[in-house]
């Protein structure tokens, strides 16, 4: 079933244009049996990523199960700073968290962000980060942690800081699911991709230690999947299935022209499984004229872009699409039709799926 449009987000027009089904509250279905589940989505990314982080999410969940109507509520936290653009966007089409958690949720999504050091615990959003995060545990069915703000609940929740790695993380990697029978991964393929961008990681080791659930890791790259205790309350992804096909390439991007201005030590190296050999090529002949354009005193020439993502591959989104399916499904499964009563009667919230006797 298609997101339901209640306010004007440009996101969401963005994403009809695009094909994905969005829907006016006066065109929603009247059927009484079609069931309203609203999802809550707090944005940390910074400005530059503000809005495409919504329509990845967004996108996700308009295709990800036929059985609902979805109200998506996007949210952010007062504490993390922001430019007059992003502040105004934010102003205009974002909801007062105290009018999300009066309304309540079926199910809430918590994306990365960009931080300033390694302590976590010294980044503005941390405090009400964990705020949301306690109200989430006891009021919302299922939370979904995106990358930083899973390493964040991981620190704060329970005692498992992050590790700094010596090279970043980044690029398209293979992994497979440990846990087949888990409802987030049925019918999924039991080897999948998944992009992921980060220097830091929380061990396999970690999470376990823990009592976390691991569903879906990587040799490469460790783990992307990962439950709390009970298999629904909290879902951690450490990478990104919500990326958009160029998403690596725009971050490639950002860093190569960080680095050609002297802002970067050096030029970023090429995201992992990601680039063909000819897109390579072009983007070290690119560097090349950098030098010489810096050489002799002439503007940086441009960066390829276009010519680069024409020949992108997505490997990845098919099966994100699924898992937040399934996501879907077992949150419908599990709530309850007051969103303020998460869990239905009869339902042990501690294994709502009867896994773990």
């Amino acid at each position: 079933m298609p997101i339901v449009a209640h306010n004007d987000l440009p996101s969401l027009q963005r994403l009809r244009e695009a094909g994905t089904t969005i829907v006016l509250p006066q065109e929603r279905a009247a059927r009484q049996d079609i069931r309203e589940l609203h999802i809550g989505l707090l944005n940390m990314m910074p400005d530059a990523a503000l809005e495409a982080t919504e329509r990845q999410f967004f996108r996700l969940i308009g295709e990800s199960n036929p059985i609902a109507q979805f109200y998506v509520h996007p949210f952010t936290l007062d504490a993390i700073p922001r430019g007059d653009k992003a502040a105004a966007h934010i102003a205009r089409y974002y909801e007062p968290f105290e009018k999300i958690r009066e309304g309540g949720l079926d199910a809430l999504i918590i994306t990365g962000a960009n931080v300033s050091g390694e302590d976590l615990s010294r980044e503005p959003f941390w405090e009400p980060l964990s705020q949301v995060t306690a109200w989430a545990w006891d009021n919302v069915t299922t939370t979904l942690l995106s990358c930083l703000a899973s390493h964040a609940v991981l620190h704060f929740r329970y005692q498992q800081p992050r590790v700094r790695q010596l090279r970043k993380r980044w690029g398209v990697y293979a992994h497979r699911v440990l846990e087949p029978r888990h409802p987030l991964v049925g019918d999924v393929n039991t080897r999948f991709d998944v992009p992921h961008s980060r220097w830091n990681d929380i061990t396999r080791a970690q999470f376990e230690a823990a009592g976390l659930r691991v569903l879906v890791a990587s040799e490469e790259v460790g783990v992307h999947l990962a439950t709390s205790h009970d298999g629904l309350r909290m879902v951690f992804f450490q990478g990104h299935p919500e990326y958009d096909t160029i998403s690596l390439l725009k971050e490639y991007k950002r860093d190569a022209l960080l680095a050609a201005r002297g802002l970067l030590p050096e030029y970023p190296p090429f995201p992992d499984n990601y680039l063909r050999p000819h897109e390579q090529a072009i983007l070290t002949e690119w560097s090349g004229r950098v030098q010489a354009a810096l050489a002799a005193g002439q503007g940086l020439p441009e960066f390829p872009e276009a010519v680069v993502a024409c020949n992108l591959d997505n490997t990845w989104h098919d099966t994100a699409e699924a898992v937040i399916g399934n996501w879907m499904g077992c949150m419908y499964q599990v709530t309850h039709r007051d969103r303020k009563k998460p869990f239905m009667d009869g339902i042990n919230p501690d294994d709502p799926f009867g896994l773990y006797p």
